[in-house]
């Protein structure tokens, strides 16, 4: 509201020198997206040390009219945690909010604030001889409030299900500053409408995540990675089978990568290196582990690429021998976001369709976007063994990369048209965001984006929320 006197003086009374920064080299950081596609302006960068801190927080602003955009490590590759550039809403981190409450060997649960960066969560789990599975290239900055917000995957999604499934319960702290206490650890509880699976997903627009009690696994006694050159993108599919047939249970990742992202990522990246005498123009990356203490994986890895070398499907393959040696061949898929960036402009296409049609979405996106802009390079990558690949295009070499941006959206089209004909989503892992908004009419429309305006309404009838994520 225009003549509400501003929150800024009880928000700092509230949250202290260090829960409220104003000044613009303290924005700065927080008023840019991870991909640099948008630069918004805030009023201030609201940092509260709990809950209790930011329900009120949220009621001053609620009171004043104030938007917030909740932002966790700030790694949306959509721009979900970018504020517009009106400078009206404030940014609140989640980042001084990063206590794990509590971890239960027996119950198998961390409850975890929204702060709590990935990668901390991995090593407290390891530390009590747990897993907490969730793992992506942005393991290291991301928070687990963030993860949820979108619902992240990563490379274990085949295996583990995505941060929704590993989620028991939540705490959120609502549009009017109330707190929703919802951190329930039981496996079992069928008490009505699951709110909990409500706030996962929303990114941020319905309340924000202030914490969650998070599902936990046995740690692998055993795993073996394997690294394989493979005829085409359907010969990578016929060896997951071949896998998920003779021990669905050993999978823990499945990915496949194009020859062109492999060179591209040998050639830019340093130390990362072909492991194969020769290139190809197809590669799968299979992560096997198992908590049996007597697991023979290296003999199922081995009984499985016989035949499948015999067959021709697999022209040649590696077995790492050692914990160095799983981490490089793994560092051959994880660098090809960096290496893409090095090598100029790209589009980045967060796609999924039915498993068995993952090589038609490869081999099909990749020949319309080279039709739609001759040059351009096509680099599919991604998690084959749930049907999430990352149909990304790098500028043509030599071209102007803001020329190349400007047609991101028919590039984007241009993949999603072949995704809508493979039965597909446009959006498989990192979410909408501000960049695909538009496209939630079209793919969401009649009864589907109304019941989630619905929902919008009723939890944030002042629009305050997050405002222009999500929702066209």
């Amino acid at each position: 509201m225009a003549d509400s006197p501003s929150p800024l003086p009880a928000l700092a009374s509230l949250l202290g020198p260090a829960g409220l920064l104003t000044d613009a080299s303290d924005l700065a950081p927080a008023l840019a997206d991870w991909r640099s596609l948008y630069q918004g302006r805030a009023l201030a960068l609201l940092r509260p040390a709990n809950t209790a801190e930011l329900a009120e927080a949220v009621r001053l602003c609620a009171a004043a009219g104030i938007a917030i955009v909740p932002q966790g490590g700030n790694t949306s590759m959509v721009g979900g945690a970018t504020p517009d550039g009106s400078g009206r809403a404030v940014i609140v981190s989640l980042a001084r909010m990063n206590r794990i409450r509590d971890l239960d060997p027996m119950d198998m649960t961390m409850t975890a604030e929204a702060g709590v960066v990935v990668k901390t969560a991995q090593e407290a789990a390891a530390a009590a001889g747990c897993l907490f599975p969730l793992s992506f290239g942005g393991e290291g900055t991301a928070m687990i409030g963030g993860v949820l917000s979108t619902n992240a995957g990563g490379n274990n999604t085949v295996r583990y299900g995505n941060a929704r499934e590993l989620m028991l319960g939540l705490e959120v702290v609502l549009p009017d500053g109330s707190i929703w206490h919802g951190l329930r650890r039981l496996r079992k509880d069928n008490t009505g409408y699951a709110l909990r699976h409500v706030f996962v997903g929303a990114e941020g627009t319905l309340g924000i995540i202030t914490a969650a009690v998070l599902k936990l696994f046995a740690r692998p006694r055993a795993n073996e990675v394997i690294f394989a050159a493979v005829r085409d993108a359907e010969a990578a599919l016929g060896l997951f089978r071949r896998f998920r047939d003779n021990d669905e249970s050993a999978i823990r990742a499945f990915e496949y990568m194009s020859g062109d992202g492999v060179d591209l990522t040998v050639q830019l990246i340093p130390g990362v290196t072909l492991p194969l005498a020769e290139r190809a123009g197809h590669y799968a990356l299979i992560d096997l582990a198992s908590t049996r203490p007597d697991a023979d994986l290296r003999g199922l890895a081995e009984q499985v690429l016989a035949p499948a070398m015999e067959s021709g499907e697999v022209l040649d393959a590696v077995l790492a021998e050692s914990e160095a040696q799983r981490a490089a061949l793994w560092r051959i898929r994880e660098e090809h976001t960096e290496a893409q960036r090095k090598a100029g402009a790209s589009v980045k296409n967060d796609v999924s369709v039915p498993v068995s049609r993952v090589p038609e979405l490869i081999e099909r996106a990749s020949e319309a976007c080279r039709k739609l802009m001759p040059g351009i390079r096509p680099m599919p990558f991604g998690h084959m063994g749930d049907g999430n690949i990352h149909v990304n295009l790098v500028q043509p070499e030599g071209a102007d990369p803001t020329a190349f941006l400007a047609r991101s959206h028919d590039i984007m089209d241009c993949v999603n048209e072949v995704v809508r004909e493979l039965d597909g989503s446009f959006s498989a892992e990192h979410g909408i965001g501000q960049l695909k908004t538009d496209m939630m009419e079209e793919w969401r429309g009649g009864a589907e984006l109304a019941v989630m305006r619905q929902i919008k309404a009723a939890l944030d009838p002042k629009g305050l929320m997050n405002p222009g994520k999500v929702l066209p």
